[in-house]
């Protein structure tokens, strides 16, 4: 394991206690700040990208048919694997608002497209919900389980705000755990049924639940009415029956005393838990490998990394998973005087244990033990240090050197870097395959999948005069299938055009008043002032 300082580039002030982290198609997207910027990104998602050391946010589109998705804190996550024809998306469902209002809605996000220069345009849907909805609360867990072919998401644990009838001035901003009940949703058809099982006596939120088929493991957790967090782990089995479901619960006492815990996987259902709390003044520095199998679960102790002072001694701390083993941290800054960045942030890095099928994500919330901020307005905006138009990623290297993350220069030519899979050439050290390749391996738009994307001309093995005839009239290598397409496809550079400024005139402007003096009344005035 290893810990990294990162340096956060003008995006310091977004990343705020209860957010998270989503690893969708590749790539990682911050969801859920404090405040609302809707000068730098209207959606308040933003992708995330770590590079020699620097924390970079980049502003993300929607889709003009998507659905308006608020900025929530601390919300339920899940991560829905594309199967059936549908695509992977995460479902997210309620969560805290800017104004500290609770979300009851689900909402489904997904890739609706990608552009050249790596432009990710999301897609956000509101699924309705009927039945035994559940009702608005934050810091649950949501997790998708396959059972009998059929595929629901279960619902549980979280905390919201006392029933109107038992809310004083006092009292208002009150919250208390949600009933001990676990809620099916049906993805197809947004049914939802409640269930209450006797091995559930008490509510619990800012647990961690990790899925397996149709096994669900809630690990950790607090329970408000008591102030205590339980060393148990809880077993859930569900199976998806033609007429109702059954649902089997098993109290397990091996489990971990932890709240807002932070779970990476690192294999095919492994997973890595640590940050947290332990108590509610002493944080977890402890970190536990979890592996899911037929059998059930399997715990075992693992080395934390070297913790700096800065994290050993700050009393709280927060983070979220960035997929792939790696996860990342921020700490509250102190010192006097108080430093300019809010938060220091680091990556944890851990060995993967074994090399497995893709990996699911297992979900965990922050939690607000320590962080009752007040509650913010909706004219109330944050501010980058730059403008919106500056939020693209910069290059890190200067001359004509191609690099493929160089992504200032991709904007300015419009050449395309993404390839298959199974490509194993590598644009930084590459050396030209054909004559008619200069100072780039040659793209080929290939028809393939949907919408077509692009590929190396090499992993195409086509002959250099097939490359010839249609790299004609300077335009891009195409395949077969788009050999005869008209010149639109073309890929120039970009040229932007100055702003014409045109001076403002006043169409009814009056003319100075002048007045006519006669010798008559250049003598009166004479007079009257002497």
């Amino acid at each position: 394991m290893s810990l990294q300082p990162l340096t956060a580039v003008n995006c310091g002030s977004l990343v705020q206690p209860g957010f998270s982290l989503l690893d969708l198609e590749g790539d990682v997207y911050l969801f859920g700040q404090k405040g609302w910027p809707k000068r730098s990104c209207p959606t308040g998602i933003f992708g995330v990208r770590i590079k020699k050391g620097e924390l970079k946010l980049r502003a993300i589109s929607f889709s003009n048919n998507s659905s308006y998705l608020p900025p929530l804190r601390c919300p339920a996550i899940a991560h829905f694997e594309a199967q059936d024809g549908k695509p992977e998306c995460y479902l997210i469902h309620g969560g805290r608002t800017p104004n500290n209002e609770l979300s009851s809605s689900l909402y489904m996000l997904s890739v609706d497209s990608r552009g050249c220069n790596r432009k990710v345009t999301l897609r956000c849907e509101e699924k309705e919900l009927v039945g035994d909805v559940p009702s608005a609360r934050y810091g649950h867990t949501l997790s998708v389980i396959n059972s009998r072919g059929k595929t629901a998401c279960v619902l549980f644990g979280g905390r919201s705000y006392m029933p109107p009838t038992e809310r004083t001035t006092q009292n208002w901003n009150s919250v208390v755990d949600c009933p001990p009940q676990v809620y099916l949703i049906d993805l197809e058809f947004g049914c939802c049924t409640a269930h209450t099982l006797p091995e559930l006596t008490d509510g619990q939120s800012f647990h961690v639940a990790l899925a397996r088929q149709d096994c669900v493991y809630f690990l950790g957790g607090h329970i408000l009415s008591s102030d205590c967090r339980p060393s148990r782990l809880i077993r859930l089995h569900v199976e998806l029956l033609l007429g109702s479901p059954v649902l089997t619960c098993t109290i397990l006492h091996e489990g971990l005393t932890i709240t807002s815990a932070i779970a990476s996987p690192i294999g095919y259902h492994e997973y890595i838990i640590f940050g947290g709390y332990q108590s509610e003044t002493q944080k977890r520095m402890e970190c536990t490998y979890v592996g899911l199998d037929d059998v059930g679960v399997h715990m075992e102790s693992r080395e934390p990394p070297q913790w700096t002072s800065e994290i050993s001694h700050s009393r709280t701390w927060f983070g979220g998973s960035l997929g792939k083993g790696t996860a990342l941290v921020a700490i509250p800054s102190e010192g006097n005087p108080t430093p300019p960045e809010a938060y220091h942030f680091y990556q944890v890095s851990f060995q993967k244990e074994q090399d497995g099928e893709a990996t699911a994500q297992g979900g965990s919330q922050e939690s607000t033990d320590f962080e009752d901020s007040a509650p913010l307005e909706d004219s109330e905006e944050l501010y980058f240090g730059r403008e919106p138009h500056e939020l693209e990623y910069s290059s890190d290297v200067e001359g004509d050197t191609y690099n493929e993350e160089d992504e200032e220069d991709e904007s300015q030519t419009g050449y395309w870097i993404k390839c298959c899979l199974s490509c194993q050439v590598d644009p930084n050290i590459w050396e030209p395959y054909y004559s008619t390749e200069l100072t780039r391996p040659a793209m080929i738009f290939c028809s393939r999948g949907e919408g077509g994307h692009w590929v190396h001309a090499q992993c195409m093995e086509l002959p250099e005069s097939l490359l010839l005839q249609l790299s004609q009239d300077n335009s891009k290598y195409f395949c077969l299938d788009h050999g005869g397409l008209p010149k639109q496809e073309m890929t120039p550079p970009k040229q932007m055009l100055p702003v014409k400024r045109v001076p403002m005139k006043m169409t009814h402007r009056k003319a100075p008043v002048s007045l006519k003096m006669t010798p008559a009344k250049k003598t009166f005035l004479r007079r009257l002032f002497d």
